[in-house]
């Protein structure tokens, strides 16, 4: 199994912003981020770009069929694209009962504005695709940004119950405001006001009562009781 991380905190604590440093969407102005030691601005950038897979809370859908906006190219049928793996990762998101009773299946396109007979996906079905977009890339490190924001308790739970299952070996961070599926990883980190003030497992942060963790855990877990 992977290694997963969990990055919690307040809204502009930093989460998305680190995300993106580490990322190299833009350099940090001080400091060093190191990958295996080594400060990322001195890897090959188009190389560095290839080990990261992504979806931000702002991502877009593609005015293309559903297996070209997984394959993230067009004519997903192509030599350089695979329409087997396109399915696995749209089973893994959870979509696959789904795509497989429209008519057109894979070659369903999307955007209305568009094309007259393109389908219109809810919030939670489109982040379920955008996952699905981000397994194909098949990089070894997986970053999902409040990926299950839009998503009901029920299929939040779901996601999480089967999240090793869909990551496989990769490593797996985590963002998030919402605490309550936390559990699942492996370390979590704390950010307030731009800095790491915390990190380790769910159980040790919770026991830490002066803790932000635990004040934050605290404020959440009253409406799940």
């Amino acid at each position: 199994a992977g290694y997963n991380i969990f990055i919690s905190g307040g809204t502009g604590s930093g989460k998305t912003t680190f995300i993106k440093l580490l990322c190299r969407l833009y350099d940090p102005t001080e400091g060093n981020i190191l990958l295996n030691g080594i400060d990322i601005r001195k890897y090959n950038y188009k190389e560095y770009m290839t080990i990261f897979s992504v979806v931000f809370q702002d991502f877009k859908l593609f005015s293309l069929t559903l297996g070209e906006n997984v394959a993230a190219e067009t004519n997903y049928n192509a030599e350089n694209s695979d329409p087997k793996q396109v399915k696995n990762c749209i089973k893994k998101a959870g979509l696959l009962p789904k795509i497989e009773a429209l008519p057109d299946k894979y070659q369903t396109f999307l955007n209305r504005e568009v094309y007259k007979n393109a389908i219109m996906f809810s919030g939670g079905e489109t982040q379920r695709l955008m996952l699905a977009r981000a397994l194909y890339k098949d990089a070894p490190f997986i970053i999902l940004d409040e990926p299950t924001a839009a998503l009901d308790p029920i299929a939040e739970a779901e996601i999480y119950e089967k999240f090793n299952e869909i990551t496989g070996d990769k490593t797996a961070i985590y963002i998030s405001h919402r605490l309550s599926s936390c559990k699942f990883c492996d370390k979590i980190i704390v950010f307030h006001e731009g800095s790491v003030i915390q990190t380790g497992t769910h159980q040790e942060l919770a026991a830490d009562k002066s803790g932000k963790y635990f004040q934050l855990w605290t404020a959440q877990a009253q409406y799940y009781r």
